[in-house]
């Protein structure tokens, strides 16, 4: 029986199927969220638990405070669910 090279294959990675994934973006959703949800989107966009996330936050604020300035530079940066603007964004085109 001939093989077909891996990237003939059917069902294989490298097969263009034509489709488009679509394209997931972070987001802050207005439930489930400590103090800005910065945590929870960030935990739902990677697919983690959010305890996970949280405790790296913390763990890099106590070591130098670079925890704090990233939580602080995702709630500027990264739109609420709904939204398609972030706070940033809103305090620029005020």
């Amino acid at each position: 029986m001939r093989r077909m090279p891996a990237a003939r294959q059917p069902g294989c990675m490298t097969e263009n199927t034509g489709a488009i994934a679509p394209r997931r973006t972070v987001t802050r959703p207005r439930t489930g969220r400590m103090i800005a949800g910065v945590c929870v989107g960030t935990a739902d966009y990677l697919n983690i638990d959010v305890t996970l996330v949280r405790f790296a936050l913390v763990a890099f604020t106590l070591l130098g405070g670079a925890g704090l300035a990233a939580y602080l530079a995702a709630w500027l940066i990264i739109p609420e669910t709904g939204s398609d603007q972030s706070v940033l964004g809103r305090l620029l085109h005020h």
